[in-house]
């Protein structure tokens, strides 16, 4: 396994997240994004917003297996697995 696409994969896993929790803050909220992010931590919710910024990740991760880029979709597969942790703990 190339270690550079499986970083890549990560990346790419961590941004789709990170894109997924913008938006959902961004149309479901009246606030801009750190505020809302502060306010739903301060609420409990922030494993919730992570979880459902991850449903990206299912589309990049299909897309990916298509392409047959399949380092960095164990890539996205570890970004997951990740963001689980930081659910967990946070």
């Amino acid at each position: 396994m190339n270690k550079a696409h499986f970083v890549i994969g990560l990346f790419i896993g961590l941004a789709t997240s990170l894109i997924g929790c913008f938006l959902f803050v961004k149309f479901y909220t009246e606030m801009d994004f750190i505020n809302g992010i502060q306010t739903l931590k301060t609420a409990g919710f922030l494993g919730k917003i992570i979880t459902l910024g991850s449903l990206l990740n299912l589309i990049t991760f299909t897309i990916l297996l298509k392409l047959k880029k399949d380092a960095m979709a164990k890539g996205v597969i570890g970004a997951v697995l990740l963001l689980t942790l930081l659910t967990l703990f946070v």
